[in-house]
């Protein structure tokens, strides 16, 4: 009955979506927009922006309030009951807008591929085909920004979370590791020695920040810049490379 589309949005800069994007933006009968409280309503304010820069059909436009995670010891039991409630909520609102189906589609950051849920909550949905939309990745604005390469040559990298570096510490046999969805410094955990860093907040849009350098160096700078930021916009989305060897 419903066509979900996830549209990756990179991060929200209307420069960065495809011609794809666009298209299928005004496409759709409905498209969601979620809010995530008056701490984080810059980040509806961005949505709202692009779509009146980028909409030019009479799409409407429905909002809806993204409940919170419980804060619970059982971090993945947490998330997938989470995820459910998101479902529920996408569902109500595609069956109060268009009760007879159509088109949907969401705005994701980034690109819905990459340390997103938006895929697995789409996956709760019954009667609903979905479609992805690429967009420009964190870890692509971060590079790009930088000026540096994603890897060295010949070798791999690994992408992971601020979680799993604070409590696994450096991955294995790793030259070059990605860090997303860092709840705050999980670098600080790690021995500094040889390791250098590319850190960037709000990379591609008006107010990023970059530090880049060795890390015993630029560790605590970025700490304190990541908290003045937090403070002063309620909310941040950062990223960071590491990388120890020859290269680094």
């Amino acid at each position: 009955m419903y066509h979900l589309t996830l549209v990756g949005i990179g991060s929200g800069n209307p420069s960065h979506l495809t011609r794809q994007a666009v298209s299928a933006l005004n496409r759709a009968e409905v498209i969601l927009l979620p809010r995530k409280g008056e701490d984080k309503s810059d980040l509806a304010d961005l949505r709202r922006a692009l779509l009146a820069d980028l909409v030019t059909e009479p799409v409407r436009v429905v909002e809806y309030d993204v409940p919170n995670r419980a804060d619970t010891p059982d971090y993945l039991q947490a998330v997938t009951d989470w995820h459910d409630r998101i479902a529920g909520i996408w569902a109500e609102a595609m069956a109060e807008h268009l009760p007879k189906g159509g088109q949907v589609a969401l705005l994701v950051w980034g690109d819905p591929s990459l340390y997103d849920s938006t895929l697995r909550i789409a996956a709760r949905l019954p009667a609903v085909t979905t479609e992805v939309i690429p967009g420009i990745t964190s870890l692509q604005l971060l590079t790009a920004a930088h000026c540096i390469a994603l890897n060295t040559l010949g070798e791999a990298v690994i992408i992971t979370t601020g979680r799993r570096l604070r409590e696994g510490g450096w991955p294995e046999g790793a030259e070059t590791v990605a860090v997303m969805l860092d709840s705050g410094g999980a670098f600080t955990a790690l021995d500094p020695a040889g390791i250098r860093i590319w850190w960037g907040a709000y990379v591609g849009m008006a107010q990023e920040r970059l530090i880049a350098g060795d890390l015993a160096e630029v560790s605590d700078r970025i700490v304190a810049t990541r908290a003045e930021l937090r403070a002063e916009h309620g909310w941040i989305m950062d990223i960071y490379l590491l990388r120890r060897g020859d290269e680094a």
